[in-house]
């Protein structure tokens, strides 16, 4: 019994490769909620598409959610647009209802 084989073990994350057939990169948009001191929040918006105008979506952005909000340069995200308070829910659906993305290109991360 002192003799183990190795029965072609099989690497579930090694590469296939296989190309992937996709000519687009598919990206999503992350909406994340940071807290702040005591009951303040932060919601955070990255991986907006490029031809988007960042300055006029934060400007709709801050009138229709009544909020105040900035965007931040991030050298690992790029621009980061911040508001403040849980708009998490409420980015979600006027991103699909503008068009600018599908629901499943949308993901919300927190509590």
């Amino acid at each position: 019994m002192s003799d183990i084989q190795n029965f072609k073990s099989y690497d579930p994350f090694a590469d296939t490769g296989e190309e992937e057939t996709q000519t687009k990169s598919f990206d999503y948009i992350h909406i994340r909620i940071q807290q702040r001191n005591g009951r303040k929040t932060l919601t955070t918006i990255t991986g907006l598409p490029k031809e988007i105008s960042q300055k006029k979506i934060l400007k709709e952005f801050k009138k229709i959610f009544a909020c105040n909000g900035t965007i931040v340069e991030n050298e690992d995200y790029g621009q980061v647009i911040q508001l403040q308070g849980d708009h998490r829910l409420k980015v979600q659906q006027f991103l699909v209802d503008e068009k600018i993305a599908t629901k499943s290109q949308v993901k919300i991360h927190g509590f």
